[in-house]
């Protein structure tokens, strides 16, 4: 079973690459000869050109998260593998990829501008500001809940946050090595990769690195603010892109890990996790049922509105040839739900949820994986460990940058690029420490009471952004954007009903959340009110009216 589900999975995205790919590529005529806005600005802070395997890198591992493993995992649970990996490989491919691809179009042919800024110019300035306020919103409890997983792998392991400092500590000098000393990107990489290596297999053996690296979560919680402190302000060149870049192989190993499992690992399989979900029920307005629930809960793996921030946050500032965003912005999406794929398989593995939850699971059954091609189980887990840290850390760099992006847009670059971040990092810690009254009464982190909205909320940032990107191709390339309106009235209602769900299930527990149920509401009302101004433009189009800026 193993290999049919992988063997179509790859064989989809392929021909999804290939024919999808060609078509978008038509749409927004894909030519080298354009100038792109990393060589025309580059100013060696933010835009930045960069070989095509670096910025893949980057933008892979921003834009990853723990997405492709929590939400796969957690769907799959609760309503069988099959309908999973169904809307993994085909949201993907036809919603997924279409809105990260056209993001990055967007935003390089808008002198590398953020989402809201295409926004700004194809619908008008309200809808950016509603956007900005959504997606800042957003990004805050991203930053704080990241911090806090990444926190929980540190404390659980401490040669998984020595692997991780190891990472920073590289970068740097890959960075400089690089760009100051103009050294061999290939030779930089192999060296580094090889010390990573390294010390992720001897880690273990060295007592120094557990006495070294044990602290408790609030020290590890003040390093990691340290970190995306400078990673959001030092040039992309110094700190986030090199990374990105030298984090990507570690995911592209387990990737390859993965896909050896899944390949080979068929009589791993516990049969613990059904194809279906016994007693299913397929629509309606509870946590129970698949549709909204599904296409809420998997995120990432096959749609993210995240995803549309990374891309015309950082990755469009970085790409040097017109031609890469496809293999960068459409490709990296697919190669998510291929992941998301493998996180379904060492969930099938580990015999359901685990102790630790999804990303646990992940490792439990990454462990097993490994062992077909002869590496230690326990080793094996760890390695599933540091993959996923790998992915929150990436994630969480890139999104403090671009909460900083967001901060100084919405305050018409009033808040230097140093203030916008202090703020985004002090209202992360917020949410990470101050308590609010949970669902039974007791005190709780802020982030866990506002969490539950976050996957309906996320998944309406796509929607907008797709919104965004149809209003350039029908009002600036005069073209047809049926490809992506489709999409956005699929993710537009689907999230909305998923946010339905939250204020229902709050409002009507034994202890209501009604911080929660006002935040969602909120949501509701700012992606409605977005939603009336893109077609309000639409219809001025039509009238040969000019939009009020």
């Amino acid at each position: 079973m193993f290999f049919m589900m992988f063997a179509v999975s790859i064989l989809c995205l392929i021909l999804g690459y290939i024919f999808y790919g060609r078509f978008m590529a038509r749409v927004y005529n894909l030519d080298n000869h354009n100038v792109t806005p990393a060589e025309r600005l580059n100013d060696g802070m933010d835009y930045c050109p960069t070989h095509p395997a670096v910025v893949l890198g980057h933008h892979f591992s921003s834009i990853a998260g723990a997405g492709p493993i929590v939400g796969p995992i957690t769907a799959a649970s609760m309503f069988g593998w099959l309908p999973t990996i169904i809307w993994c490989i085909f949201g993907s491919i036809f919603l997924g990829g279409p809105h990260d691809f056209g993001a990055v179009m967007a935003s390089m042919r808008h002198d590398g501008k953020s989402i809201g800024e295409v926004i700004d110019h194809w619908i008008g300035h309200k809808a950016k500001k509603l956007f900005l306020i959504f997606t800042i919103l957003s990004l805050f409890l991203v930053v704080a809940v990241f911090t806090v997983l990444t926190t929980a792998t540190f404390v659980l392991d401490p040669v998984v946050a020595f692997v991780s400092c190891m990472y920073i500590v590289l970068a740097v000098v890959s960075g400089l090595l690089i760009y100051r000393f103009n050294m061999n990107l290939k030779l930089v990489t192999v060296v580094m990769l090889a010390i990573i290596a390294f010390c992720s297999i001897k880690g273990g053996d060295w007592p120094i690195v557990a006495k070294i690296f044990t602290h408790s979560s609030d020290w590890w919680n003040f390093f990691i603010a340290i970190y995306i402190l400078f990673a959001s302000v030092l040039p992309v060149w110094l700190l986030l892109q090199p990374r990105d870049y030298l984090a990507s192989y570690f995911l592209y190993f387990a990737a390859a890990i993965g896909a050896i499992g899944m390949i080979f690992g068929g009589s791993m399989d516990s049969g613990a996790v059904p194809a279906i979900a016994k007693d299913m029920h397929w629509f309606g307005l509870t946590k129970a049922d698949m549709w909204p629930m599904l296409f809420v809960i998997v995120a990432c793996g096959a749609i993210s509105g995240f995803h549309s921030l990374v891309g015309s946050g950082t990755t469009s500032k970085q790409l040097s040839h017109e031609r890469d965003a496809l293999p960068v912005g459409y490709a990296a999406m697919l190669l998510e739900g291929l992941v998301a794929v493998i996180a379904l398989g060492t969930m099938m593995v580990a015999g359901g949820i685990q102790k630790g939850g999804p990303v646990g699971t992940f490792a439990a059954g990454f462990g097993q994986f490994c062992t077909i091609v002869g590496i230690d189980p326990v080793l094996g887990t760890r390695l599933g460990a540091i993959a996923v840290n790998t992915f929150l850390l990436t994630s969480l760099d890139t999104a403090t940058r671009l909460a900083r992006y967001q901060i100084q847009e919405i305050t018409n670059y009033k808040a230097n690029k140093y203030v916008a971040t202090v703020f985004a990092v002090a209202v992360a810690l917020v949410l990470v420490y101050v308590k609010a009254k949970g669902p039974d009464g007791n005190p709780i982190p802020a982030w866990q009471v506002i969490w539950p909205v976050f996957g309906a909320s996320n998944q309406l940032v796509a929607a907008l952004a797709i919104l965004g990107v149809s209003m350039w191709i029908i009002r600036g390339l005069k073209k047809k954007a049926t490809f992506l309106l489709v999409p956005f009235w699929f993710m537009l209602v689907t999230s909305m009903a998923g946010i339905v769900i939250e204020i229902k299930a709050t409002l009507t527990s034994g202890h209501p959340n009604y911080i929660l149920a006002v935040i969602s509401a909120l949501l509701l009302v700012l992606a409605l009110m977005m939603t009336k101004e893109g077609f309000s433009a639409l219809s001025r189009e039509k009238h040969g009216e000019t939009i009020e800026q």
